[in-house]
């Protein structure tokens, strides 16, 4: 029996498991650090948007390595998923959040509540202000870049009664996965 038709019993006796594991990278552990692009995917924030969060909030620190590859902790990514529910989400706008970074000493707590009527109003302003043409292309501006808007679509804004009710759930999830925690040895 050749070597060729040997690998191929082989594979067949397991399943095909060997190329498939070939294949595949390996999973990151959790506490990885990850790249921009991995951020970027898991947040579905293009990259751009990441970038420019940097500039406007200084707590958001990857570290950089050679060539300026960004490498973020995972306290940077649950910063920026909690940044980026405020801003989509909330209704917050930039300088909004980076009032209440200040406020929390640099952190942002769990329980913020929506943003005020005045402030979403100011941030509804900030995603309108796009171009005619944008609009036909389905462009949509980022929150605080008024002025540049780009192809990837936001996160859907749920209606103020729909985020409520969405938080309510969440809530009384959170309040099952603790009762089912005390379970655990």
């Amino acid at each position: 029996m050749n070597a060729t038709l040997a690998a191929d019993l082989a594979d067949d006796r397991l399943g095909g498991g060997v190329q498939d594991a070939l294949r595949t990278k390996p999973k990151k552990a959790p506490n990885a650090f990850r790249t921009i692009s991995e951020v970027a995917d898991e947040l579905h924030i293009p990259q751009h948007v990441l970038r420019f969060w940097e500039t406007k909030f200084p707590q958001v620190k990857p570290l950089k390595r050679g060539g300026g590859r960004r490498y973020y902790r995972p306290d940077d990514i649950a910063l920026l998923r909690r940044i980026s529910d405020l801003l989509y989400i909330q209704g917050y706008t930039i300088k909004g959040v980076q009032r209440l970074l200040r406020e929390g000493g640099g952190r942002l707590s769990d329980d913020i509540p929506p943003a005020p009527a005045d402030e979403r109003a100011e941030a509804e302003a900030e995603r309108d202000m796009v171009s005619p043409d944008a609009v036909e292309d389905k462009q949509l501006p980022m929150p605080g870049l008024m002025a540049e808007p780009v192809s990837l679509p936001r996160p859907p804004r749920p209606k103020e009664s729909e985020a409520e009710r969405l938080r309510s759930v969440l809530m009384q999830t959170l309040a099952e996965l603790e009762a089912l925690r005390t379970l655990l040895p």
